[in-house]
């Protein structure tokens, strides 16, 4: 459906249907950080959700960040609940590839971690990532506060203002809250901590060079 033009995100009438409960379980711990990957979580933590491409890459950019208690992959966005790693492909489901990002607040601050998602990946390439190309690719920021939504879209205006002095075009990220709307579905075991298990395997994740700034969210 996609291979011969650009991609295109299908509507929840033309998603694939799912199922109501998942196919797969996700193992019980992280294989770099040794904490458990399903919640609930410690008291005092908080989650962040960031699409920036393929997960492989992306989750050991997080996994390698101070104050990150715990990562997973897994798919966002989209209408087809539970659904699989081949499907999320076909891109008849409209999620995007995520990393949950579960993290100290004490030790490391959400406006470093949208650091990290920015200087990690080009947010201005639409459906794709380098070489991946798809809408699963696409680079997103679901939030989890009313706090994180005003942060990610300060952070987002100033590292356009950034990417544009460089001759970098608009961002295409989306911002978008992480309700129940947008339920976050663990991907299968075997793309957790996946560049941990097979070190030589693939990343497509790459940055434009440009740094984002930091201490750019205006005073409440």
């Amino acid at each position: 459906m996609f291979l011969s033009r650009t991609p295109v995100l299908p509507t929840p009438e033309q998603a694939l249907r799912g199922r109501p409960e998942p196919e797969f379980s996700v193992p019980e711990r992280h294989t770099v950080l040794g904490n458990p990957l399903a919640g609930p979580y410690p008291e005092g933590l908080e989650t962040a959700d960031f699409g920036l491409g393929c997960f492989w890459g992306a989750e050991r950019k997080f996994w390698r960040t101070d104050g990150v208690w715990t990562t997973l992959v897994g798919y966002q966005g989209g209408h087809t609940p539970n659904p699989t790693y081949e499907e999320v492909c076909s891109g008849l489901t409209g999620h995007t590839e995520v990393v949950r990002v579960v993290f100290d607040p004490s030790k490391v601050s959400y406006e470093t971690l949208l650091k990290v998602f920015w200087e990690s990946h080009d947010p201005t390439q639409g459906f794709r990532q380098g070489n991946d190309v798809g809408t699963q690719y696409r680079s997103a920021v679901y939030t989890h506060s009313a706090a994180q939504a005003a942060t990610a879209e300060a952070s987002r205006a100033a590292y356009q203002k950034a990417l544009a002095s460089s001759g970098h075009g608009e961002i295409t990220t989306h911002v978008l809250p992480a309700d129940g709307t947008r339920p976050f579905y663990p991907a299968e075991g075997y793309h957790q901590q996946y560049l941990d298990k097979n070190p030589a395997g693939y990343c497509g994740i790459g940055g434009t060079g440009v740094s984002c700034p930091v201490g750019v969210v205006p005073a409440e």
